[in-house]
């Protein structure tokens, strides 16, 4: 792990309860070692990856209302937790964005499939990699796995700016 909870909420602006990364594992561009410290060119990340990780606490708000008698973690909220394990490709980007203050929005979304229901308690493990980029946007496919299986996926679009 690269980053624990409380490192993850120096980065993400979100909140309990819509703070849905609880660690990230890595960031990496695949078939490039990077040194520690080392940053590199926006124009360098296409195909980096992010790779994250939420569990589906059973006492989260959400279940309350969707549903009470069967619990499913929402599409949307799935959407959300893919887009937000997007924004950790800045620690590939800046020396040190903790220090910094990130200003993220999710612009589109593209070809969202919820292949298998998400229930509490479940572990799950997002990976996204950068397809595009331009400028502050970033398209990015992701995934959602629970047990190495894949449970949704989404192709996002985000502007991501640091101050």
């Amino acid at each position: 792990m690269i980053l624990n909870t409380d490192q993850v909420m120096q980065i993400l602006p979100h909140r309990d309860p819509f703070l849905f990364i609880d660690s990230v594992e890595s960031v990496k561009i695949p078939g490039r070692t990077l040194a520690e410290g080392e940053t590199v060119e926006l124009k360098e990340l296409i195909d980096a990856e992010v790779v994250a990780h939420y569990r589906t606490k059973k006492d989260h708000a959400i279940f309350k209302g969707h549903f009470p008698d069967y619990p499913i973690f929402p599409g949307v909220v799935q959407v959300e937790m893919m887009a937000q394990a997007t924004s950790f490709i800045v620690l590939l980007l800046y020396q040190d964005p903790m220090a910094m203050k990130m200003d993220v929005a999710l612009l589109s979304i593209n070809e969202a499939k919820f292949r298998k229901p998400i229930f509490p308690e479940m572990d799950l493990k997002i990976v996204t990699r950068i397809l595009k980029l331009r400028g502050p946007m970033m398209t990015s496919e992701c995934k959602l796995y629970h047990n190495d299986q894949l449970m949704s996926e989404v192709t996002v679009m985000a502007s991501l700016k640091m101050q």
